[in-house]
């Protein structure tokens, strides 16, 4: 007896009969009609291997759980992993409070749902403004490479210029999205993206060859402090001067909980800074945006170019009281559609929240104690790493929290040292072999609050083991 066909558990669209109603509904007489525009050869010859169907939720629930217990995570094991999602203490009343129902489920966009919405917000922005010293800041937007990209088009269209300078040096994911953010040649808002030496002794940019390139063609110099490699840039202000002398803006990449122990980028010049909202109280995942700050000085060429929301606050009728709104909303997407300064796009709103409540608890003082404690143990553990036979660090004592490990002398690959080290527990350091063949065998470890001197000791004793 044959079976009668059944629709797939999660697939609504497999019910008997809906596929013959939706043909028959565009006119068409078969699914291959429907697709024959696509050429023969661009079809898969081969058919798929799949697992079996699972028929229930039950069956799918044990799948599922199945598979993620395979995953290793940063609290299981001991992490020195960077690169653009650092693992940073997470204060519990942090959770506590972006959980809360009024603000991780009201509709943002509306005004009858702002239960002290706007008010955190405005929080957020006042409180990253003063530790930047600028008086701007905008929501964050979807990453850190997504401002980066929004300050440079806001660069271009100051200063009427189609050209920006970025160092050669450049986290390569980062750089790719200011590459899709600066368009094709072939589109009519192309912006070229050229890039700087680094000085080999130091890793920092190579001023020589920055002044030989910016020229009345140049929007803006982008840099960042610390930089990807973790190097913090001495040459800061007068990068900012020599931009200046040109016409050019300059735009700096920064890691806030760095500016407990760093001059604010206000401070000496910068005028457009970009940065990472996830070491602000927001969890490590890549399955999302973490977020990214826009800020400036409070000037009206630079707050007539932002793209997203920007929160005031004014008196009211009442004395005494404040009030919270959103501010020039009419030349976002939102308020112009096309005609916006760009498209404000997948914004990570309530990692805002999450930044305000972190920034309060720490205040100056706290940020200036985590600041100092991560250099501290960050210098402990290049130390210790050093006395590993075969083991160098590259440009030691001028970073932050990041540094650069080369194993040329060991005689051992970085993915061969990581498998070892992931087999005892550890996950080592990015592997930046592939992308900066220059450095040689060299992986680029991290070192923040969350690491112990027990961790590090266990870290370079097991890697002295590893490499005998």
């Amino acid at each position: 007896m044959a079976s009668r066909p059944r629709a797939h558990p999660w697939m609504a669209n497999s019910a008997p009969g809906v596929l013959e109603g939706m043909l028959a509904e565009i006119g068409a007489a078969s699914v291959a009609e429907v697709f024959e525009q696509i050429p023969a050869d661009h079809y898969r010859k081969a058919p798929l291997v799949l697992p079996p169907q699972l028929a229930s939720e039950l069956e799918l629930r044990r799948e599922l759980v199945a598979r993620l217990r395979r995953n290793e995570d940063c609290e299981r094991n001991l992490s020195f992993l960077g690169a653009g999602v650092w693992q940073h203490h997470v204060p519990a009343v942090v959770d506590e409070i972006v959980g809360r129902t009024e603000f991780l489920t009201n509709v943002w966009g509306s005004y009858q749902s702002d239960h002290g919405r706007n008010q955190a917000w405005w929080e957020f922005q006042s409180q990253l403004g003063a530790l930047l010293n600028l008086d701007v800041v905008q929501l964050p937007v979807y990453s850190w490479g997504c401002a980066a990209g929004h300050a440079i088009r806001m660069a271009a269209r100051i200063t009427g210029r189609r050209k920006v300078l970025v160092p050669a040096l450049s986290d390569p994911e980062r750089l790719s999205v200011i590459r899709t953010y600066c368009e094709p040649p072939e589109m009519a808002g192309h912006i070229a993206v050229v890039t700087v030496a680094a000085d080999p002794t130091s890793g920092r940019l190579d001023l020589a060859d920055l002044r030989a390139k910016l020229g009345p063609d140049v929007a803006a110099v982008y840099f960042e402090t610390p930089a990807y490699l973790g190097t913090i840039e001495l040459g800061a202000a007068e990068i900012a001067r020599a931009a200046r002398a040109a016409g050019a803006e300059t735009i700096v990449g920064v890691d806030p909980v760095s500016l407990g122990v760093l001059a604010a980028p206000g401070d000496w010049g910068a005028d457009i800074v970009t940065g990472p909202v996830q070491p602000l109280g927001v969890h490590m995942n890549c399955g999302g945006g973490v977020g990214g700050f826009i800020a400036s000085r409070d000037e009206e060429r630079y707050v007539r170019q932002y793209n997203g929301f920007l929160v005031s606050i004014a008196p009211t009728a009442e004395p005494g009281q404040w009030g919270f709104g959103l501010a020039s909303s009419h030349q976002t997407s939102y308020g112009a559609r096309e005609h916006g300064r760009d498209w404000t796009g997948n914004s990570t709103y309530l990692w805002a929240i999450a930044g305000a409540v972190y920034m309060s608890l720490l205040g100056p003082e706290g940020f200036r104690e985590l600041g100092n404690l991560i250099v501290a143990r960050a210098r402990y553990a290049q130390r210790l790493l050093a006395a590993v036979p075969g083991v160098r660090i590259v440009w030691p004592d001028t970073t932050f929290k990041e540094f650069v490990v080369n194993f040329d002398g060991t005689g051992r690959s970085v993915a061969e040292i990581n498998d070892a080290l992931r087999a005892r527990g550890i996950f080592g350091g990015k592997d930046l072999s592939a992308e900066l063949p220059a450095l040689g065998q060299s992986a680029l470890w991290c070192v923040t609050e969350v690491h112990s001197a027990a961790d590090i000791r266990r870290a370079a004793q097991t890697l002295k083991e590893i490499l005998q």
